[in-house]
């Protein structure tokens, strides 16, 4: 990925609220049928690995072997961004469009787990943390769900999980852009609806700014 020194993203607290900001991964990996691409929610253990699963009808987990090579990327917030959100345009004309855009590459060796405690403990995992989030403590359990159902659905999936090797994030966010036209990219995207984006952006403002 391209990543000019003003949009690299090295905070490691900042990479990790992306990545649970949008959870789904898109998993791509080299395999001897050519790229494949499949779309995953995935949750980062504390470790730093990712865990997931995927249907044991999907071929993902017969084409990639143990161990082998796989890109994580995850995609946060986007919109477009016009010249006319900068006060300087009027002045100059100098400005073109653009688009403003976070996103992080997790460069990892994938393992898949096919024993049940495995299955459960990924199932678990991403449960909890979802149900919590969205359902408080009216949060879904697997012990909700009858036993055999349970066992008939873990029998159906294949966990996984991504040993992390490299990571690589990036935020473009008008870091390049002049303060008055920073300030009025953010104005700009609340006006047209944008407003993920522009609290994006506003968080790296100085306190007082």
């Amino acid at each position: 990925m391209y990543v000019p020194p003003q949009f690299q993203e090295l905070d490691p607290e900042r990479i990790r609220a992306m990545i649970e900001a949008a959870p789904l991964a898109c998993i791509v990996a080299q395999t001897e049928d050519g790229l494949i691409a499949n779309h995953i929610p995935v949750l980062m253990a504390p470790d730093g690995a990712l865990i997931g699963h995927v249907a044991a009808a999907n071929e993902m987990h017969r084409l990639i072997p143990d161990g082998g090579d796989v890109l994580a990327t995850f995609r946060g917030v986007d919109a477009y961004v016009s010249p006319g959100f900068y006060p300087s345009k009027p002045e100059h004309h100098r400005h073109v469009p653009t688009w403003n855009y976070e996103v992080v590459h997790v460069h990892g060796t994938i393992r898949f787990q096919r024993d049940e405690h495995a299955k459960r403990a990924a199932v678990a995992l991403l449960t909890r943390h979802h149900e919590r989030r969205l359902n408080g403590a009216e949060a879904w359990r697997m012990a909700d769900a009858p036993a055999d159902y349970m066992a008939q659905m873990l029998a159906g999936i294949i966990a996984f999980r991504i040993a992390v090797t490299r990571t690589v994030a990036k935020a473009k966010l008008s870091q390049n852009r002049a303060a008055r036209d920073y300030l009025g990219t953010i104005d700009g995207l609340r006006r047209s609806g944008h407003a993920a984006m522009a609290d994006a952006m506003a968080a790296r403002l100085p306190p007082g700014a």
